[in-house]
Formats: structure tokens, C-alpha cells, sequence
């Protein structure tokens, strides 16, 4: 257990966890309720994840410059001001009836929580005795895990309950839309209540290290940049089946509404991922990382063939399933493409987390083949992508650098 001096900020500071996790699963809610609010396609709809994950990767380098020029305290509290008026823009963005207004308010949200992200880690790390650091960590991020297991259930009360159906009114449309206002400005009234207590909190401040300096040779370590690859392909498509989930359960079982496509399916799926990150890391611990990784990549990529041939709860089952391979997928990558590094870490790290612009990417992509193909026909795309991270585990984590390099250093 932490000092009492350490347990409020502890407590603090865990919450960011759930809180982001919050954000980023209520997005496959969104993407459903949508749809039929606005009349707009899958392919469009799924530009919720593109307005959230480019928030991430436009944001994250200036939230990692502003906490090195100013404090990580100062960054927390910056970073949890946008996230909490994202989350309230979502009442007039509701109540205007816009599109548009609504991927504005998931851009702030979004650049708030690169703040939390980066400040988060290193924060809990010195919030108690450093021989515990590692338990704390792993105590703080399984809210994270939480928070994708509740998600999908409030989702379902909140957002579709007696909101399903045709919406053939204005009327109905825009008591649709404002289903989500609830959610939000709850979220947002928690996230200003943090900030308040991040304000009138003392707490240390995490060592701010060497400035972060951009250098193109850092690509000359192969792994590094194959893990960027493997990250982006990765993250593309988690957000794509997060996203077109709840679309695929109600299209393959029909009669399955909304609300409990969120709730026992999506819930179900999002439990899968969080019981595989655990398994996953016990896993680990007998087998190497970079075969574990292969292995998953390579299973996931068969349970999304199995969404896309199979019909019935045995193609839905394919979806959740490829959750649990999905669970360690992000932080294996990260280790494995920073691993060697040396002074270079702090950067490689960098590249590896603005990987995640792939979820700002290929999930339109997935939707615009689910609009004009098929929504299973649009799971070919995650199966490229697992392939690619499965490439990564047996082959493109060597840790070696280009050969043009090598041969230039060695003439």
C-alpha cells in the first residue's frame, strides 16, 4: 500500500484510467446511434473514431512538450479541462441536431486524454515506494479494463433504451441524439470534479527526463519501424471492429436490438479483451513475447475469416473472440519496438504511440466496405492488419538495424 500522503493521489490519479477507457469504448455507441439520427452510412459514421484518434495523434507530442516546459500536474489538469468541455459541447451539439458539432466535441475529448495518457504512467510510478511501482501500475490499469467491461452496459441503459426503432420524425431524431447527453454530462461533471481535487492536491512531480528531440536516423532501427507499422495496423483495426460491432451483432442476428447488442454482446466482447490481458501477461512469463504476439496476431486474423464466412451467433462469437487475442497486442509492440533502444527510447515511444493515427484511418475504410460490399465482407480488412502484426511477431521485431546503415558504418 502507498504512504497516506500517496492514497489520495493514487486514487486520483487510477481514475484517469477508467476515465479514458470511458471515452473510448461509449465510441461504438455513438457510432450505432448514429446512423439512423443523422441518415448517414456506416463509412461516415465511423468518422467518430477518426475525430477521436486524430485528437491522439495531433495532440499527443505538444501534451508531452507542454508537462516538460511546465508540470505534470499542470498537464493533468489541462488535459482533463478539454476532456470535461468535450463532453458538454455534447449538449448543444445534441440539441442542434449537427454531425459535425458532435466530431468537434470527440476531437477535445480526445486531446484531453493525451494529456492524461501521457502524464498518467510516470505519475503513478512515484506515488509510493519504488520497489512497488510495477504492482501499482498494473493495479491502476486494470480500471482501464473496468471501464471497457461497464462501458458497453451504460451505453445500452443510457444511450439505445427506448431509443430503437425507426426515426422517421425530426421529433425522434432529436430525442435520439439527446440520448447521449446524459452519459456525457455525467462524465464530464466527474472529470471536472478530478480536475478540482488534481488542483487542490499536493503531490511530487515525476522527473522530467531530456527534452524530446525529433531525429529521422532513429528509422534506421528496423524493429522500431516495423513497430510503427504493426501499431497503426494494430490500432486501425481495434477501433474498426470496436466500432462496427454493435452493426455487425444486429445485422447477423436479426431481431438483437441496439440495446442488447451493447450490453450481453459488446459487454461480453470487451470482457474477453480484458480477461485476455490478464491470461496474456501470465502467458508471457513462459513464452516469448514476440511468439505470443504471432500467435494471437494469427488467431485474430482467423476469427475475423470466421466473420466474414460464417452467419449466425457463430460469426458474431468469431467477433467477440478476437478480442482476447487483441489484449496484448498493444503493449507487446510498444516493448518490442522500443526494446534496444538506448538513448533513443524516449522518441522511439513517441513514433509508436502516434501510431495510433491508425485508428483515425482504416476504420472509414472498413465502413466504406461495409456500405458497398457487406458488413462481413468488410472484415477482410482486420484480417490484412492482424496478418501484419503477426508478421511482427516472428519477423519484424529482430532488433537490428537497416543494412544500408550497417554497411555505411562499417566502410
Amino acid at each position: 500500500m502507498p504512504k497516506n500522503k500517496y492514497l489520495l493521489p493514487l486514487i486520483l490519479v487510477t481514475s484517469l484510467f477508467f476515465l479514458w477507457g470511458i471515452a473510448n469504448i461509449f465510441n461504438s455507441a455513438l457510432i450505432a446511434q448514429f446512423q439512423p439520427v443523422f441518415e448517414i452510412k456506416r463509412a461516415q459514421a465511423l468518422l467518430v473514431e477518426t475525430a477521436f484518434y486524430l485528437g491522439y495523434f495531433v495532440i499527443a507530442l505538444p501534451a508531452g512538450i507542454f508537462m516538460e516546459k511546465y508540470s505534470y500536474k499542470k498537464g493533468i489538469i489541462l488535459g482533463l479541462l478539454l476532456y470535461g468541455v468535450g463532453a458538454l459541447l455534447f449538449i448543444p451539439a445534441a440539441q442542434a441536431l449537427m454531425f459535425g458539432f458532435f466530431l468537434v466535441a470527440l476531437f477535445i475529448i480526445a486531446s484531453g486524454l493525451a494529456f492524461l495518457e501521457t502524464a498518467a504512467n510516470p505519475y503513478v510510478t512515484i506515488l509510493g515506494e519504488p520497489q512497488t511501482a510495477v504492482q501499482r501500475l498494473n493495479f491502476s490499469q486494470s480500471f482501464n479494463g473496468v471501464a471497457l467491461v461497464v462501458g458497453p452496459w451504460l451505453a445500452g441503459m443510457l444511450i439505445f433504451a427506448g431509443n430503437e426503432g425507426e426515426l422517421l420524425t425530426l421529433e425522434a431524431k432529436k430525442q435520439a441524439a439527446e440520448a447521449v447527453i446524459l452519459p456525457y454530462a455525467g462524465l464530464a461533471a466527474v472529470v471536472l470534479l478530478v480536475a478540482v481535487l488534481f488542483w487542490r492536491s499536493h503531490v511530487p512531480e515525476p522527473d522530467k527526463g531530456e527534452g524530446l528531440r525529433f531525429e529521422w536516423r532513429i528509422f534506421r532501427h528496423r524493429h522500431l519501424t516495423m513497430a510503427v507499422l504493426a501499431q497503426l495496423f494494430y490500432v486501425g483495426a481495434q477501433a474498426g471492429i470496436w466500432g462496427i460491432t454493435i452493426n455487425y451483432v444486429i445485422e447477423t442476428l436479426p431481431g438483437v436490438s441496439k440495446e442488447v447488442a451493447s450490453k450481453n454482446f459488446m459487454a461480453v466482447g470487451t470482457l474477453l479483451f480484458v480477461v485476455g490481458r490478464f491470461l496474456g501477461t501470465f502467458l508471457l512469463g513462459y513464452i516469448k513475447d514476440n511468439r505470443l504476439l504471432g500467435v494471437y496476431g494469427l488467431l485474430a486474423s482467423l476469427l475475423c475469416v470466421g466473420a466474414v464466412v460464417l452467419t449466425g451467433k457463430p460469426a458474431v462469437y468469431s467477433i467477440l473472440a478476437v478480442n482476447f487475442f487483441m489484449s496484448i497486442m498493444f503493449p507487446t509492440i510498444f516493448a518490442l519496438g522500443v526494446k534496444d533502444l538506448g538513448h533513443e527510447t524516449k522518441l522511439g515511444s513517441s513514433l509508436i504511440i502516434m501510431a495510433i493515427v491508425g485508428g483515425a484511418i482504416l476504420p472509414p475504410v472498413m465502413g466504406l466496405i461495409a456500405d458497398n460490399v457487406g458488413i462481413q465482407t468488410s472484415f477482410l480488412l482486420p484480417v490484412f492488419c492482424f496478418l501484419v502484426v503477426a508478421f511482427y511477431g516472428f519477423q519484424g521485431y529482430k532488433p537490428r538495424e537497416h543494412a544500408d546503415t550497417l554497411a555505411a558504418q562499417n566502410a
